[in-house]
């Protein structure tokens, strides 16, 4: 190879690097996935590899990448939705319909820095009717929960959460929502499981577009039909109607 060519593909990979990087195609400074071999295709070389060297291919579903946690706390917020959504005879759980995925999704949105709340002093105790009144953005608080989760689970069990059996975790969620597991940096540990409870709920049944209620499992132990374009013959029937279900994402482009 001459110097001329060896200039031009250090160029070329300079430029794919900086493509990259600023295309948000990286989680924690790792690619995602085969991405790479999904934009550029892959470097083969008659030398070195065969001609049918397989292409990875990017996941079905891009919504599944992480935005917002690492892997522990990852782990920790699928093993404590589980508890919440559990998996039984009815349908899946938690874990089965991504909701973990769901809530990284939301805490990575302006959603998670409280983009849309007045968050300037003073700050007054709130009446029971007016909602959540906390000073601290929901990201932070989430992540506060999360932290206190394992070491709460440590001072009880002497284990991490994502290791405990599932009756641990219960005991441990319990105390947390009653308050008995104190307080997260000022804030009671009654908020955060609030949060978490509500969010788990949230990424079971929304569209699957938001990353949770994979394949709309979610739906489907509902009999919910999703977003369809109309009712209109539906309607008129006295008998409940049983539709398949649609995703926004399906309407998309029509």
């Amino acid at each position: 190879m001459s110097n001329d060519e060896k200039k031009l593909n250090g160029v070329q990979d300079k430029t794919r690097r900086t493509f990259i990087r600023n295309s948000g195609l990286t989680v924690g400074g790792l690619i995602v996935g085969g991405a790479v071999g999904s934009l550029f295709g892959t470097k083969t070389s008659s030398k070195t590899e065969p001609a049918s060297a397989p292409v990875q291919e990017m996941a079905a579903n891009p919504n599944e990448a992480l935005m917002f946690f690492n892997q522990n706390q990852y782990q920790i917020t699928a093993a404590a939705a589980e508890r919440i959504f559990p998996k039984d005879e009815i349908g899946p759980g938690a874990k089965d319909l991504n909701v973990a995925i769901y809530i990284d999704h939301q805490l990575a949105s302006p959603w998670g820095v409280n983009a849309k709340d007045y968050m300037m002093g003073p700050f007054k105790a709130p009446d029971e009717k007016q909602g959540g009144q906390l000073r601290i953005l929901r990201k932070d608080l989430f992540l506060l929960g999360l932290k206190g989760l394992d070491e709460y689970s440590n001072k009880k069990f002497k284990k991490k959460f994502s290791e405990l059996e599932a009756k641990e975790q219960d005991e441990v969620l319990m105390d947390f929502e009653s308050g008995k597991a104190g307080k997260l940096s000022g804030v009671s540990t009654t908020a955060f499981f609030k949060m978490l409870r509500t969010l788990t709920i949230e990424g079971a049944y929304a569209d699957p577009m938001y990353g949770g209620n994979k394949d709309m499992q979610g739906w489907k132990m509902r009999k919910y039909p999703g977003a369809q374009m109309g009712y209109t013959k539906e309607i008129q029937s006295d008998k409940f109607v049983e539709m398949t279900p649609h995703s926004l994402h399906d309407h998309m482009g029509h």
